[in-house]
């Protein structure tokens, strides 16, 4: 299970307070990294996704030390990073939430075993947010026998 995951946006805050309101979460600013911000569902499993300034890079540290912050020159702001995640939210609260916002949202199946909408946080980083009905499709095709029918065709 994936507890948290980690994005780089270009206006945190503001990416932070949007995807709250479209997943019925909160947001709250990110202390350990001061203009970074996490979202939470507020779900039983503590699932939360941080968001971070575009630049921001997260560095192995030295000897003991846990990892370090630091700032890259340059960041295109597309990445190959992005989540799923199983929301309480219908697809019509998405889409008009985005559609004020001007992001792209677009209901997309996955090679016919599963349905996801693709909410593009500042037109740049995918989340992939699932519906009851989508995370039922999800977990229905995720099972370990249909995983193995699935990549073993």
């Amino acid at each position: 299970m994936i507890h948290h995951i980690s994005l780089s946006v270009q206006n945190p805050q503001h990416v932070a307070q949007v995807l709250a309101e479209a997943i019925n979460g909160q947001a709250f600013p990110f202390f350990p990294h001061p203009g970074s911000y996490m979202v939470f569902p507020l779900d039983e499993h503590g699932t939360g996704i941080e968001l971070y300034p575009l630049k921001t890079q997260l560095i192995p540290g030295k000897g003991d030390n846990q990892c370090m912050f630091a700032e890259s020159a340059t960041a295109s702001g597309f990445t190959a990073t992005h989540a799923a995640v199983s929301v309480s939210s219908t697809q019509e609260k998405i889409e008009l939430i985005g559609k004020r916002e001007g992001w792209r949202v677009l209901r997309c199946n996955r090679d016919s075993f599963f349905d996801v909408i693709e909410f593009w946080l500042e037109n740049k980083v995918m989340i992939e947010l699932l519906t009851p009905e989508m995370s039922a499709q999800y977990l229905a095709a995720t099972q370990p026998e249909n995983l193995k029918k699935i990549f073993n065709s």
